[in-house]
């Protein structure tokens, strides 16, 4: 059996992926909003965002809204894929059918 993959497996990251997961392929959702959903702190929040990004799992946009600076967050395709096969593999290991 594959091993669970360590980037997605910690606890932060895993809720993050499960909250960029519901998002559409093409859809992207503000930090702040981000951060809302998930109650973690911006520090805490942005540690573990830079460890998927290094990974190749989300993106992150710098934009304007108005004059205010706003960063968006969102998965990319080896990402997305990666937690369909986290999923799979967690799915494998609890007994229940891929």
């Amino acid at each position: 059996m594959a091993e669970l993959d360590p980037i997605i497996h910690a606890q932060a990251r895993l809720r993050i992926m499960a909250t960029l997961a519901t998002l559409g392929p093409t859809e992207s959702i503000s930090f702040p909003r981000l951060q809302e959903l998930l109650e973690m702190t911006a520090g805490n929040l942005s540690t573990h965002l830079r460890k998927l990004e290094e990974a190749g799992y989300c993106s992150q946009e710098k934009a304007f809204k108005g004059r205010t600076p706003v960063t968006y967050v969102a998965t990319t395709k080896a990402g997305r894929r990666a937690f369909e096969d986290y999923m799979e593999q967690l799915r494998t290991l609890l007994g229940g059918t891929a």
